[in-house]
């Protein structure tokens, strides 16, 4: 009986070993270490925040120098709100996702509350009213109501997501909110935020699952939307007109754009060199904020403009598929929140080099994390701390589960009797992707927790049936009990008798 049990509990300490191995290996393997954090994005976002403070000087020297006397005063300011900017997104990464699923509504009011402070009290700056004078800190009041609906929308689509797919209602409700922020957009007049917002809001109601004949014709309504707003205001005319032939009147309306093509002419291939650009000197107007491509298209030509909308690129995709990954792991709100993102910078990026080379009519909208501007860089970077923030939480859902789930298991197996928990198998725990090694944790944490009590308790923890059975001479009993004999034992037992018949052999003579 006493072999037979250490047997087994040899065999149980032999399976706990490879279990605990197979554990150790997937968990510290070289292979499988990876940083809780996505390290491409992180260099992604500082690559694009150093090329911009690097061409952002090299175009703002002439201007500064004229109207400051300082030929770095736009990039000493610049380099104040990259510092900014890092600082708040380290401040948002420490915030939980739970936060902006609860907030978002709030976050909505502020972004109301914002754009009606703009109308009332802002600061009119070329004509048009965007910016919050707080001090000496300027607030562009739409970056900020971007990000907030987008929030918005992204917590809506969660909530109402059946309503979204199946009704007109609740495909409605959202536009609705839209509109009023339209509206708003539309009296400082910023149309080129009303256009990204559009853009991003219709894209995602399109990847939520919205059907195809609402997509459409919320596609068509739109497009009729921005035709109507162009034809009926003067200004914006004029811009369409001179974008479609800017030579007709190149030191009229059509001035900015073709001293921009001229720009990404001189470039070539490899461009005329970093702080060489002619364009920059006064010729060519905002040419470090909303025309900032088209001086570095000048000085490091068409490789470095490719360069740069690589980046961009990879973090569109990027912002994709962490969204994806959200979502195939029940995380809707921070896979719609993620998607936003991604159409929001690709859209933006998209109309400011498209305004800047001559496809699109000029709007002022900056490079994403490139061009000059407070406002757009910090909430630009704030966007990236939310993405960082979604795959964070994503790669450590798996193991804030697994430590709950170790500690309920090891309280309950200290309580249940030793009997108990020797004749109950290791059961698995249902885990999800997050989570590829729970069963792996959940069956070596019970082993471990139940070998002490077991090689304490064992001689007691035996029943008065199984005593009693041990005691019959069975016969398959007996059969079990050699076959668990090791070969060692058998021949000392051999040896003992052959000594015993000797002696009695001896003493019977």
């Amino acid at each position: 009986m006493t072999t037979a049990t250490n047997a087994s509990m040899n065999n149980n300490t032999t399976q706990t070993d490879t279990k605990l191995s197979a554990l150790f290996a997937a968990r510290h393997d070289e292979k499988s270490l990876q940083s809780p954090y996505d390290i491409g994005l992180i260099i992604v976002a500082l690559a694009l925040m150093t090329i911009g403070i690097i061409i952002v000087t090299s175009a703002s020297m002439p201007v500064a120098e004229r109207i400051h006397d300082n030929p770095f005063y736009f990039a000493i300011r610049h380099g104040i709100y990259i510092v900014g900017a890092i600082i708040a997104a380290m401040v948002v990464l420490e915030l939980p996702m739970q936060f902006w699923r609860t907030a978002n509504p709030y976050l909505l009011l502020a972004a109301i509350g914002l754009l009606v402070a703009v109308l009332l009290i802002g600061r009119t700056v070329n004509g048009s009213t965007r910016w919050l004078a707080l001090g000496p800190i300027t607030i562009q009041a739409a970056e900020p109501a971007k990000l907030f609906f987008f929030t918005y929308l992204a917590g809506y689509l969660v909530r109402r997501y059946e309503e979204v797919t199946e009704n007109l209602k609740g495909f409605i409700k959202p536009l609705v909110v839209f509109f009023a922020l339209a509206m708003l957009l539309l009296l400082q007049p910023d149309l080129g935020t009303v256009v990204v917002m559009f853009a991003t809001t219709i894209g995602l109601l399109f990847l939520a699952g919205a059907r195809l004949w609402q997509f459409f014709a919320l596609v068509f309504a739109g497009v009729l939307a921005v035709v109507a707003l162009i034809v009926f205001e003067e200004y914006r005319m004029k811009r369409v007109t001179s974008f479609l032939d800017p030579w007709a009147d190149p030191f009229g309306a059509g001035y900015q754009l073709t001293q921009s093509l001229m720009a990404y002419g001189r470039g070539n291939w490899f461009g005329q060199g970093l702080g060489n650009s002619l364009q920059k000197l006064e010729f060519l107007p905002e040419a470090h904020t909303d025309f900032v491509m088209a001086i570095l298209a000048e000085e490091l030509g068409f490789v470095g403009v490719l360069a740069v909308l690589g980046l961009i690129l990879w973090m569109v995709v990027r912002a994709l598929q962490i969204g994806n990954k959200a979502l195939l792991k029940s995380r809707p709100f921070e896979g719609y929140l993620a998607y936003s993102v991604g159409i929001w910078f690709s859209f933006q990026t998209a109309v400011n080099i498209g305004a800047s080379a001559g496809i699109l009519p000029t709007k002022g909208l900056t490079l994403p994390l490139v061009s000059y501007g407070g406002s757009s860089l910090i909430v630009m970077s704030v966007a990236v701390a939310l993405l960082l923030r979604i795959d964070f939480e994503l790669r450590v859902e798996g193991v804030q589960a697994l430590g709950r789930g170790d500690n309920k298991k090891a309280s309950k197996s200290r309580a249940k009797p030793s009997a108990k928990s020797g004749a109950k198998s290791p059961v698995k725990t249902k885990h999800t992707n997050a989570e590829p090694f729970a069963d792996a944790d959940a069956n070596a944490n019970y082993i471990q927790a139940q070998e002490p009590d077991s090689d304490l308790e064992m001689p007691d923890s035996l029943s008065k049936e199984e005593q009693s059975k041990d005691a019959k001479p069975n016969a398959t009993g007996a059969k079990k009990a050699s076959s668990a004999i090791s070969p060692e034992d058998e021949g000392k037992a051999g040896i003992k008798a052959i000594l015993a018949r000797v002696s009695k052999e001896a003493t019977s003579e």
